[in-house]
């Protein structure tokens, strides 16, 4: 059993680190470029990645301009250990519509309702959710009332009315992340580890990717857009 419990200011250390651990297990997933375990790049993006969700948690102080709303799937008995998260962008300009910017359920207890509650929460509390996912995710989001607007990139944009909101969502400008000296000491470190070859053919293989993943949106768009 679980319980889902929202966070008013910036969580506790304790769950920010286990939310950092669920974002570097799940980073394939959470990534916009569904970076892949077996390319040489991986660690770049966890640490990428999981610095982007830190940032955006420490922006639920209010000293950024952000408007970031977490929430936490907790265990019931246990209610320290924390099972999974949904972290969401409310629209600046309207408060009824919100983005879910990321969305993770620990391997150990998926299959228990652990994401339907999560999304579900947010629908009940805003007439408009939207949210981008990877084509191969879009059925199970349409069991959730979630419903394909068009291709992003190489994602779906989904949104529980069936349209965009137009609304205007405060995000993170995240191209510093990778410009950090840590990012450099990390690529630096996986250039040593891996060969200047192999780190070319990594970035080949993760554009080639998202290539094939742009391919799969449009495809699942398309298909949608027909029986509709």
């Amino acid at each position: 059993m679980f319980i889902l419990s929202r966070p008013d200011g910036v969580p506790p250390e304790s769950f920010q680190n286990q939310i950092r651990q669920l974002v570097i297990d799940h980073v394939g997933e959470l990534s916009s470029v569904a970076i892949s375990p077996d390319n040489p790049l991986y660690p770049l993006y966890q640490y990428g990645v999981g610095l982007e969700v830190h940032q955006y948690l420490q922006a639920m102080d209010g000293t950024r301009g952000l408007a970031v709303e977490l929430t936490l799937a907790l265990d019931a008995e246990a209610p320290q250990r924390l099972l999974g998260f949904a972290l969401s962008l409310p629209a600046q300009d309207n408060d009824q519509a919100c983005t879910l910017a990321f969305l993770a359920v620990a391997t150990s207890h998926r299959r228990q309702g652990i994401a339907r509650a999560l999304l579900a929460d947010l629908q009940s509390r805003y007439a408009c959710v939207e949210l981008n996912v990877f084509a191969s995710l879009v059925p199970w989001f349409e069991t959730m009332g979630m419903q394909v607007v068009a291709a992003n990139g190489p994602q779906v944009l989904m949104s529980s009315t069936g349209q965009a909101s137009e609304a205007l969502v405060g995000r993170l400008d995240i191209a510093p992340i990778y410009r950090t000296l840590e990012v450099r000491q990390i690529h630096a470190y996986l250039l040593k580890q891996h060969g200047q070859a192999a780190m070319i053919e990594a970035e080949q293989q993760r554009d080639a990717r998202l290539d094939a993943l742009g391919e799969q949106a449009q495809d699942c768009v398309r298909q949608r857009k027909t029986v509709h």
